[in-house]
Order: structure tokens, then sequence, then C-alpha cells
């Protein structure tokens, strides 16, 4: 009995200490709201009926549950978006012991038009669909009763978006418990104004807000901390902060030796800042510090740590794919997988501020990051778009990203707009109303930089520079750039003076003579190429550029909605992948590039218009399965061993086929059919393929790569034989039983000698059993225009893809899929705590 009550006593001092040392709780708050789509005026009150609407999980996308099935213009690809208007509503209670207790709502983002009340008590409302914000609760929390959080969101002018958008509460939200002294929201700012390999000096500014009546003192301390979790040093300081205000403090402290962040190597240290008052810590707060250095040379393009590195990048929207807008972390992790095993090395959130969870797995993967705020400015782009938003919000949106995302060190450059309109000035006569020439005049008559004389410059100039000056004022740390498709001088944007960078979109002949024009000045490529490709699809003869005529705004089309694989299709602006990529390598001022796009995205599914609803821009397809041309940037961008030889080998007897081969480490490829030997090829500075014209038979075409003389890689493609099952196989096969990790199952049919039939294109049915759910189902087909949410898809060119998504209990899940002709086939994915 002894030992029973010292271990009682034990335990209930343990059990004590956790309760108190969490002086911050930042709880999930995604489960168990309450939907309807549709619109009614008084769902925001606390009593209102809510018990015949559905009950979700969020983050939810509404858009991408609609049928896509029928000839609708409100699509992906149609320009328009199934949008509406929804309202989500929760309840939730706490506890008497929080009653002295501050609490927050932080919505990661609402697309859009949200407006959000807590007891039928209006909080506010954000236009932008994209920005992260926090409402104040504290007022209006009742312990110990029911608390009704009512949200309403309105996506129903429709288009208001180039891409897909998505609608809903389609990202995180927090309900964060903090006490009357604590760290303010974004509220530390850490720098590192000196660096070397032999030491760092860490700057810390913290803005500490007191909700008490009455003034108050309190001891700030900022504990620097390594990635295994051990204090290094802190150090500490006294603030008074005023009754209902904010105080601020600045403190440093320093590293000897630190480990420098880099793209190899993305070390992450924190600061944890700590708040005691009588010696009692009353809050905690975790920031991220990756400590690197780097810079911009006009003539050497980009430095991280001292060391020259190419920026390798890709633009990327924000959806994925048959989960839509829908935020899930494992689902951007396997997107930034493929990518860094690609050999890319950087992201651009095009076109508007991303999800934190995206910048969180950056930091922890080593991408350099070009965040980016906004698509328009004043001057629409779709006729209901944030330009309608932008004279009023701007500022506020554009101050809240950079807060928020300022302390991440994978973020080197801040992007304030992309081919916005304003970069000319022939269309301000028809476009530009009264009120909106006012508000820009009016801080026109306030601006001092580089002396220039306000009316000196034209007004959209002077728009960008305020754009710039609001970044600067809140991170002086990073450079300023913009995605320009105006790349002459003339271009207002440039003009202006408030550019650290030059970024050009497209124009790749004015890429090598750059300096003739920008004397001094640093280029990026801030997108490129958007060549055009469907996966497992080849146009021959290979050689023969097919540049479409038609512009972008007039949708080509033809019989078959498909672009060939061999990287010779692209848009009239762009370029074939492998012309950016040998000027990008080329040229030593060309610091890198972001290509459109690493994977297809919903919407813009351009050369064609409906029935195909997604692009076809990307390096992956939207399953994410790999096109042909990720392995010519695997062969360029890695050091690792690449030989891969295409198209697929299931033809007709005597056709002409053209056999491309990417590789790297060797000197030359040897290619074989049915065991003959058509020769060797070798690649010249500027190739990055070699290929053969080969009169098809069937059989088994191998190719074997070299290097001095000794074989480095071989690589087969077979022609199959008849269908005979069904393979799954999934990415992995144990996920976390939290509700919201994913299993990614790839969907084969094989022929008797198990190869993968290429063009397959069985319909198959999918069931699931267990402790999990459907989340989507996708092939990578930009025409399939079924349901994403829908159980059942045919493979497309001999693939397609299952998502499996756990509930929050372990055990197992079983996939189960069937097609006519076939045995029934599943597959086990267990889950865990």
């Amino acid at each position: 009995m002894k030992r029973y009550y010292i271990l009682l006593l034990i335990s209930t001092i343990l059990l004590s200490c956790t309760t108190q040392d969490k002086v911050r709780d930042t709880a999930d708050f995604t489960d168990n709201w309450k939907f309807c789509l549709g619109d009614d005026s008084l769902a925001y009150n606390i009593q209102y009926d809510d018990s015949k609407w559905r009950t979700l999980n969020l983050p939810h996308d509404w858009s991408i549950e609609a049928d896509f099935s029928s000839d609708n213009p409100a699509t992906p690809g149609g320009g328009a978006l199934p949008g509406g208007i929804g309202w989500y509503r929760k309840e939730f209670t706490v506890g008497k012991s929080k009653e002295d207790k501050n609490f927050y709502i932080d919505f990661d983002g609402i697309y859009w038009n949200s407006k959000v009340w807590i007891n039928g008590h209006f909080l506010g409302e954000r236009p932008n669909g994209y920005i992260s914000f926090r409402y104040d609760l504290t007022p209006y929390i009742k312990p110990e009763e029911k608390n009704v959080i009512a949200v309403r969101v309105d996506n129903s002018q429709q288009p208001n978006s180039r891409w897909y958008s998505g609608s809903g509460i389609y990202r995180n939200v927090w309900l964060v418990t903090v006490n009357p002294v604590h760290v303010d929201h974004w509220g530390t700012y850490v720098t590192t104004p000196v660096v070397s390999e032999q030491k760092a000096e860490i700057k810390i500014i913290s803005n500490i807000r007191n909700t008490e009546s009455t003034s108050q003192n309190a001891d700030i301390y900022s504990i620097l901390v390594d990635a295994k979790g051990r204090e290094i040093t802190q150090t500490n300081g006294k603030l008074k902060i005023d009754a209902q205000a904010n105080g601020e403090i600045e403190q440093s402290i320093s590293i000897e030796k630190p480990v420098l962040w880099s793209v190899e190597n993305p070390y992450l240290y924190k600061i944890i800042t700590q708040i005691k008052q009588n010696d009692k810590i009353v809050d905690e707060y975790e920031t991220p510090l990756g400590i690197r250095y780097f810079s911009f040379d006009a003539e050497k393009g980009f430095f991280l740590n001292g060391k020259s590195v190419k920026i390798k990048g890709v633009c990327n929207h924000h959806d994925l794919g048959c989960l839509g807008a829908a935020v899930n972390t494992r689902a951007i992790e396997r997107q930034l997988e493929m990518l860094k095993e690609m050999g890319c090395n950087g992201i651009r959130t095009a076109h508007n501020p991303p999800a934190p969870e995206l910048l969180d797995l950056c930091d922890k993967m080593g991408f350099i990051v070009m965040d980016e705020t906004f698509d328009m400015w004043r001057k629409k782009k779709s006729p209901y778009d944030y330009s309608q938003y932008f004279p009023e919000w701007h500022e506020k949106d554009l101050t809240d990203l950079i807060l928020r995302d300022r302390n991440h060190p994978s973020i080197f450059m801040w992007c304030i707009g992309n081919e916005v309109l304003e970069q000319w000035s022939h269309i301000d006569a028809d476009t530009l109303d009264l009120q909106q020439a006012n508000m820009v005049l009016n801080f026109a008559n306030t601006l001092d930089k580089k002396n220039v004389k306000p009316k000196e410059l034209h007004i959209n100039s002077l728009l960008t520079v305020k754009l710039a000056d609001i970044v600067r004022k809140i991170d002086p740390t990073r450079p300023i750039i913009t995605g320009n498709n105006e790349t002459e001088p003339s271009n207002h944007i440039f003009r202006s003076g408030a550019m650290d960078i030059i970024g050009f979109n497209y124009h790749e002949y004015n890429w090598i003579d750059f300096h003739e024009k920008f004397p001094n000045q640093s280029l990026i490529i801030t997108e490129s190429t958007s060549a055009l490709m469907s996966r497992g699809y080849y146009q021959m003869p290979s050689d023969s550029m097919s540049i479409w005529p038609e512009r972008w705004d007039k949708p080509f089309d033809r019989p078959v909605h498909h672009c060939s694989s061999y990287d010779n299709c692209h848009v009239p602006w762009g370029t074939t992948h492998e012309d950016t990529w040998r000027l990008v390598k080329k040229y030593d001022h060309i610091s890198g590039v972001y290509l459109w796009t690493g994977f297809d995205y919903l919407g813009e599914p351009t050369p064609f218009w409906w029935p195909s609803r997604s692009s076809y821009f990307g390096i992956m397809d939207l399953a994410g399965f790999p096109k042909d041309i990720y392995y010519m940037y695997q062969s360029e961008w890695t050091d690792k061993d690449v030989l891969h030889i295409f198209p697929h080998w299931n033809w007709q007897e005597g056709q002409d086929i053209d056999v491309w081969a990417y590789y790297n480490n060797a000197d030359e490829v040897e290619l074989f059919l049915n065991g003959k030997s058509l020769g060797k090829k070798s690649k010249t500075d500027d190739q990055f393929h070699v290929f053969w014209r080969v009169p098809y038979k069937k059989g088994t075409l191998k190719a074997i790569s070299y290097k001095n003389g000794r074989e480095v890689m071989t690589k087969e493609v077979k022609t199959t034989g008849e269908a005979v099952s069904i393979r799954l196989t999934a990415d992995r096969q144990t996920i976390k039983a939290d509700g919201k990790d994913l299993s990614f199952v790839t969907v084969e049919i094989l022929d008797a000698e198990g190869n993968a039939i290429p063009v397959a294109d069985n319909l198959i049915d999918f069931s699931i059993e267990g402790n999990g759910f459907i989340a989507g189902t996708d092939n990578g087909d930009p025409t399939d225009s079924n349901s994403l949410k829908k159980p059942s898809r045919k493979l497309f060119n001999g693939k397609a893809l299952v998502v499996v998504q756990s509930n929050k209990n372990s055990g197992k899940i079983i996939l189960k899929a069937k097609s006519d002709g076939f045995e029934d086939v599943s597959i086990e994915i267990k889950t865990s705590k």
C-alpha cells in the first residue's frame, strides 16, 4: 500500500506539472463541424437549428464534391466554379477553470468572402480567400455553456479566379487558449544579422500582449534550442506592458559554429519565447530558426552560405488533385518528396499566399521559396476577382502575410504581384476609376524613397513603391520581386525602382542580353516553359515542334484532347523544357528558374477547353504520376544514376517509333531491340536526350548506359501480353490513425508475366472496409470529367490512383478493387496511433 501511495503521489505531481506546463494550448479545431450549402440569414444565431445539416471535419472544399460529368460551364475547366454560399457551425464548451483565459480562433484560410460570428456576435469579415487571420473570442465565451462559432462563406460570384480555387473552410482552424499576458499573434520576429561558419548573432523581437485592466511586469526569456531539443543558450529581460496594450522587447544571443540551413541540410533550430510573472511561466511560444545567409549577384547569380546555387524551382498552385483545395499535410509532403527526388530545390507559391503547412515542410525539407501575395492589384483578370477588394484590403492582407511568414528560413523572396496589369499604362484610362486613383495618389504625397519625386512616376509605379515599402517595414531582410510578362524597362514596376531582383515570366529571348537593358541588376526567371504534356501519350515524329497557332484566349480544339510527352509541344508564349533549362544552365547571371508547373492542377486546361478540366503543364500529372520529362530533370538536377527510355512498347507492327533516352553519369547509351544493337548515342553539351527512330517489332527494347566503357545502368520496356490481373501498390502501408493521414495507392493492370500494361484503360471499382475511407480517385487524365470523389476510375495510359484516408481508430484498412474479367484484389493498410 505504501508503494501504491508513493506511485499515486508521483503520478499526481507529474500530472500537475504537465497541466501547469501547458500554458498555451493550440488545439486542432477541425472536427465535428456542421455544414450546409445554401444561405440562411439566421444561421449565425446561437439557437439556430442545424440538426439537419451535414456533419464533417475540416479542412473542407465543397466544390470538389460537385459532379463534373456533364457539359457544365461551371466547372474547373470552364473558368467558373461550383461555388455558391455555404455555412459552417461548430458547438464547443470550455471549463470553468479556463474562465480567466484568453481565447482566439485562427483560420488559416477560407475561400472566400468569409464572415464569422461567436454566440451571435459578429467578429469580422475577410474577402481574400488565401489570407490567414485571427478573431478574439474572449469577450463572448461562456464557460460551462454551449458556445457556437458560425461562418458564412460566399463564393457565389463566378468566375473570381483564373484557376481552381475551391470553396469553403479549406484550410485548418485552431483554437488558441492563453493567459492574459502572452505573445501576440505572429508576435516574434527572429533574424540573423551576422552569420558565418564560425558564429551567428541572433536578434529576437517579441511583441507581448497584456489584456489585463492594469499594467503588468514580466520577465521575457529567449531560449535557443537545437534540432534535438537541447538548450544551447538563453537571454532574458524585463518588460512592463500597459493595461490593454502591447509591449515590445528586443534581445540578442549568439552561437558558436552554427549548423547552417541549406537545401541539402535544412537544419532547424528554434527560439522558445518564455514569459514569466512572479517566477511562474505564463506563456511559451515557439519560432522556427534556420541560420543561413544568401545573396544575389548580378553576374554570378544566387549564393547560399557563400556557395553558388542555381535555383531549380517549380511553380505550384494550391490544389491537391482529387483532394481539391482542402489542405492535407501528407498530400503536400508527397508532392515535395517527389520534387526533391527529381532534384528540385525551389517552390514558387503561385499565385497566392500558401498554406502554413507547405512552408513548414519547405523549412524541414530544404526548398528556396518565393512567397507570393497577389495575382492582381487594381485591375481585374476575372470578372469578380480580388481587384474589387484590393483598394480597401491590400495593406492589411499584405501586412498579415509578411507577419505570418517572415520567420520561415525557406522563404528567400517576397513576391508582391504576378503579371499584374499595372505593368502598362495604356489601359489606365479604361479601368482606373476615381476612387482607385485617389487611393494611390493619397500616399504619393508622403512618398520618400530614393529621392524620387512622385510627379515623375506613373501612378502604377507609385503603387509598386507603396507595396514594397509595406514589406520592407515589416521584413527588410529579404529581397522583393514580381513576376513580369512585360520584360522591357518601360514596365512601371521596373521604373519604380522598388524591386530588388528583376523577375521575368517567359520571354527567353531577353535572358541572354539582360544586362544591356538592366545593368548591374539580378535576374531570376519567375515563370517559364509552359510545355504541354499528357502522361503516356506520344505524337510522332518527335523532332517536329507543334506550337499552337491560337492564343491562350482562343481555345484550341481537335478530336483528341491530349498533348505529346516528347517535349515537342508548348504554348505560343512558352518553350520546351529542354530549351528553357539550356539557357538557365548555361548563363551564370540567371539565378534560377521556377518552371510552370511542378504538378498539373485543376483549371486552366490550356490549350483545350471542356471536357478537359485540368492543366497539361505539370512535370507530374494531377494524380502525381511522373511524366517522362521528370527524368530529364532528374538526370540534370541530381547526381544519382539515371537512365529512362520511352515510350512504351505496345504499337502497330512496322510503325516508326521515336525512342528517347534521358541519362546521366554516363558517356553514351546503347539501344537493343530483341537483343540486336541499334547503335550507341551520346549527348552533346546542349542536348539532354538521345533518340533513335525504330521500326516497331514486338518484344523487348533495352537500353544500357556506359561510362568509360563500363556498364552503368540497364532499362527495359516490353510488349505486354493479355491482361490477367489487377495490382494495388501503396506508397505507405502503415499510416497514422489521426483522421488525416493518407496512403496513395497506385492501380495497374498486369499481364501474365507481371508487366504493367501501359495502354490499359479498364474501369476499376473500389470499396473499403475498416478504419478509413476513400478520400478521392484520379488517373491523371485531363479529360476525365467524372467526380474526383467517385469510388471508381478508368485507368489512363495504364495507371489510376486511390487516396485512402485514416479515421482515428487503430487497426487496419482493407481497400478492394474489382473490374469485369478479373479476380477481385485487395490491399491492407495498417493504422496506428
